[in-house]
């Protein structure tokens, strides 16, 4: 055992530079992921069928087919076209596309679930068809947005590790450089499950600040600030008022 610290602890550095390399992934190909989302689910709750119908196909087809496969088509299969992506491009892209697809469904079906008298009264006040989207119905299609994006994060954190297959130097791959320098699987791997883990605690995290945010602002749940001054009884009272 004590071999194997001494390993772990030589490789500590390029096990920071992994985790760096999968942190990136993650965060770059969620924000992609996101605005993808956005698009393609506004897309394709549209009422008009040639807005709507590419957006489906596009959903369709990623949702469809394998991550593993998109991602080697961008790095091994475009350059037999004359395309030379970067790696991290390419692993950034892949992940952006096919969480994205998963995400359009989460946004389409947010926004159709916002009760119909909240577009009634919008329309009522006058508002164009953007203020609408963007006073009344999304902030309230956000909130129930959160949670399956926040499990889509957490997908797309352990989809990262298939970068390691277009020679990205990410979590995985230096987890198994470990592996390989210890002889002792169950430790190497042992130390990539925490890693992960702790990655994955922390994103939760984030998304859950952005969902009591986002229910403050609605008034259906304690304001972040409230969360934060560590006061239950005041919490407690404004949940019974938003219930």
């Amino acid at each position: 055992m004590k071999d194997n610290i001494d390993t772990f602890l030589d490789s500590w550095p390029r096990i920071q530079e992994g985790i760096t390399t999968t942190v990136l992934l993650t965060l770059g190909g969620a924000a992609l992921a996101f605005v993808l989302a956005l698009i393609l689910g506004l897309a394709a709750g549209s009422r008009l069928k040639s807005v709507r119908a590419p957006s489906r196909v596009v959903v369709e087809f990623f949702r469809g087919t394998s991550l593993l496969v998109q991602l080697f088509w961008l790095f091994y299969v475009l350059p037999l076209f004359g395309y030379q992506l970067d790696a991290t491009f390419c692993a950034i892209l892949a992940l952006g596309l096919n969480y994205g697809a998963y995400g359009a469904e989460v946004v389409r079906g947010s926004i159709a679930a916002v009760p119909a008298p909240q577009w009634e009264a919008a329309l009522a006040l006058n508002f164009s068809s953007a203020q609408r989207l963007r006073r009344v119905v999304f902030p309230q299609a956000w909130v129930q947005m959160l949670p399956p994006l926040t499990n889509l994060l957490i997908q797309l954190l352990k989809g990262s590790a298939l970068a390691s297959f277009v020679l990205l130097q990410d979590l995985t791959y230096q987890i198994e450089q470990l592996r390989r320098g210890t002889g002792d699987t169950l430790f190497a791997f042992g130390i990539g499950l925490v890693l992960y883990f702790i990655i994955a605690y922390i994103l939760t995290l984030l998304m859950n600040v952005l969902e009591v945010r986002a229910k403050g602002k609605l008034g259906t749940g304690p304001s972040l600030r409230e969360v934060l001054s560590l006061r239950p009884e005041n919490i407690n009272e404004n949940v019974g008022v938003g219930r």
